[in-house]
């Protein structure tokens, strides 16, 4: 029973390892990469590079990676190596042209589709065989695209653009969310910008959803960067932490503190009703898992203040643990830190003992300030 339990994630993961591979010989069986210098106009420019995908069909969704890999040559020689990968889960149906049954084949079989976004279009070429596919794919740019992004005043991006557009998954749909949640049109490098780092248009919408609305195309990258996403800022509330200003929402983020971080500190017992409070505890190292230690080394009483103060000293429960095994167990907290105040390491502690002493606390941290051993 636990071996069939165990298939279906030994399977998955010999499918990943599969695609890795492959994606390995796809980049080293691919043309070389095209080194654009500075005669190469953006008319020449294509954007060619390799696929990956995992047919999940038992949860409805579909991993795909896409893979592009590029050389840049500048005007005194020096080459510059550039290089896009993305992996995200799209719905099987979004790859047109690729049916249930060719992913599926167990003989495999040769596969042709499309990946349609609005700024241009993937066609993919390759090989799949038991829910694994891989192979290349030419980016073809959507012009209608382009004009459109021209009349809404945005600009008219270039072929290279559309393409970080499109890997990006970023449309007209984040246009239309930043308009409705009153930001300023954004440039087509702030678009670009904006895809790159993750600010698409159900972030914009779920921020404006949340009550913020940041006012900068500036201030949404920096929030999206900072790992603050609708997701953090939802486990934030759920923990009492609502209608946070956004530079606190980041600063919070920044410092660590993550709402399992909070669940796990109030089950501890310790109840905290500040977010500078948390801040402090994360800052000084005093995470679950150093209380969970320090209690099962019988160290269960302590209150925070204490635990801070031991993990601002160095004690580790790693030097508990030597102590122990060194004769000196269940020590009051002072004496640790003292110890570790004074230099006396497990290492010290060996020296002396192996002379035939059996030393007190004291006496040890007197051994270490004359310098004796």
């Amino acid at each position: 029973m636990v071996w069939q339990n165990l298939r279906p994630a030994l399977a998955r993961a010999a499918r990943l390892a599969f695609l890795t591979c492959a994606l390995a010989a796809l980049a080293l069986s691919a043309p070389p990469a095209r080194r654009l210098g500075t005669e190469a106009s953006a008319q020449a420019e294509r954007f060619e590079g390799q696929w990956l995908v995992e047919y999940r069909t038992d949860e409805g969704k579909t991993s795909l990676t896409l893979n592009y890999r590029e050389e840049k040559r500048s005007a005194a020689g020096r080459v510059y190596r550039n290089n896009w990968n993305q992996t995200h889960n799209v719905a099987p149906e979004s790859l047109h042209g690729l049916t249930r049954e060719q992913a599926l084949s167990a003989s495999g079989t040769n596969v042709r589709f499309e990946l349609r976004r609005d700024a241009g279009t993937f066609v993919c070429e390759g090989w799949f065989k038991n829910g694994s596919g891989s192979g290349h794919f030419t980016f073809v740019p959507d012009p209608g695209f382009a004009a459109e992004l021209g009349r809404r005043g945005v600009g008219t991006p270039d072929a290279r653009q559309l393409f970080r557009l499109a890997m990006a998954e970023v449309g007209l749909a984040l246009l239309d969310e930043l308009r409705s949640a009153g930001y300023p049109q954004p440039s087509v490098e702030q678009l670009v910008r904006m895809g790159e780092h993750g600010v698409r248009a159900d972030y914009v919408r779920g921020l404006k959803e949340l009550g913020y609305r940041l006012g900068t195309i500036e201030s949404l990258v920096r929030m999206r960067d900072h790992g603050v996403t609708l997701e953090y800022i939802g486990g934030l509330r759920e923990a009492g932490f609502d209608r946070l200003p956004a530079e606190t929402l980041v600063r919070t983020r920044d410092h660590g503190v993550t709402p399992s971080f909070i669940r796990e500190i109030r089950a501890a017992g310790f109840d905290i009703p500040s977010l500078e409070g948390l801040i402090r505890v994360r800052d000084h190292g005093v995470t679950p898992e150093f209380i969970r230690e320090m209690r099962r080394e019988g160290y269960d009483s302590l209150t925070l203040e204490q635990l801070i103060r031991t993990r601002d000293h160095g004690v580790t429960v790693s030097f508990i643990r030597e102590l122990r095994d060194l004769g000196y167990s269940h020590l009051p907290v002072e004496q640790l830190i003292r110890l570790r105040d004074h230099g006396v390491s497990p290492d010290f502690i060996r020296r002396v003992k192996s002379s035939g002493n059996s030393p007190t606390v004291e006496e040890l941290i007197r051994m270490k300030n004359r310098g004796s051993y």
